[in-house]
């Protein structure tokens, strides 16, 4: 935008207008990037080295942890099924059969299940012994978390506080911004008229050449005597009256202040009547609170009737 303003010309409206447009980006741009640091730094990375570091440990420890439970189940399990087997062997054979190779295998098979549950109840203590200390491993690395939470907490409100200035901020630069092209509104139709040809003056042939056709706006005629109505309209707003119909309330959105004696300041929230005058800007009404009268811009208003 500061290069296009260069180009048409800084001076002229359009270049300042540029000019202001492409500095408030810059703002806009600076503040864009303050944010984005200040929200890296204080909540990003400290929340990015939590899930990266101790986050990771912790769910690995609780991997573990389940793996120990489901070992400590498994050999729950086996011990259970080596005792119900070593009871059924121990169980008394029938000494009225008259095949005693019975009672030898069945004696047989129940110290065989006998060393079973005692290697099962081995196993089982080990397994209990690991998954006890798993669970302390895990039980203490989760307590831990209680101090990441608060401090946690504290970035997380730190990084909301940072985006609130951030859109603040924002606010800010644009309406600083919208009242300085509301002031340019006025001086642009100043320079317009100053700038437009002298009634009864031809363009050169040059421009008539090159130029589209505009159509041209009819002249009021000046009667010695009658004042101009559209002249005084525009600039004595003090002294026009307001129209039979046409006057409409409206609200005003943000504070304005008049830039000479023929604009009305406003106050944000307050209540005016507004009605437009032939030849006005489209961008300005006449407002009227009470006695007072001056130009407003329309940007700054809210038509409600």
């Amino acid at each position: 935008m500061t290069e296009a303003a260069n180009d048409f010309g800084p001076g002229t409206p359009y270049g300042k207008t540029l000019i202001k447009v492409g500095e408030t980006q810059r703002r806009l741009g600076a503040a864009e990037r303050d944010f984005i640091h200040s929200a890296s730094i204080n909540f990003l990375t400290p929340l990015r080295n939590f899930l990266e570091g101790d986050w990771r440990t912790i769910s690995k420890e609780r991997r573990i942890l389940q793996n120990r439970r489901l070992d400590l189940d498994a050999c729950k399990a086996r011990l259970k099924k080596a005792k119900a087997a070593e009871a059924k062997a121990a169980a008394v054979p029938d000494f009225q059969e008259t095949r005693p190779r019975n009672y030898v295998l069945s004696a047989s098979a129940s110290a065989l299940w006998s060393d079973e549950v005692e290697k099962a109840e081995h196993e089982l203590r080990l397994t209990q012994t690991e998954f006890d200390r798993q669970a302390e491993v895990t039980r203490l690395l989760l307590e831990g978390i209680s101090s990441t939470h608060v401090n946690h907490l504290r970035c997380l409100h730190e990084f909301v506080e940072s985006q609130t200035n951030y859109y603040a901020q924002c606010y800010q630069y644009m309406l600083d911004l919208q009242k300085q092209l509301g002031r340019f509104s006025g001086t642009f139709v100043g320079n317009a008229e100053s700038t437009s040809p002298a009634a009864g003056t031809s363009p050169p042939a040059v421009a008539a050449a090159t130029l589209p056709a505009v159509p041209t706006i009819p002249v009021v005629p000046t009667i010695v005597g009658v004042p101009n109505t559209v002249a005084e309209s525009v600039l004595n707003p003090n002294e026009v009256k307001p129209p039979a119909s046409g006057t409409r309330k409206a609200r005003v959105l943000y504070d304005y202040e008049a830039a000479d004696s023929t604009e009305l300041a406003l106050l944000a929230d307050e209540m005016i009547t507004v009605y437009s005058l032939p030849g006005m800007d489209p961008d300005w009404l006449i407002g009227e609170r009470g006695n007072q009268k001056g130009k407003v811009p329309v940007t700054y208003l809210e038509l409600l009737s």
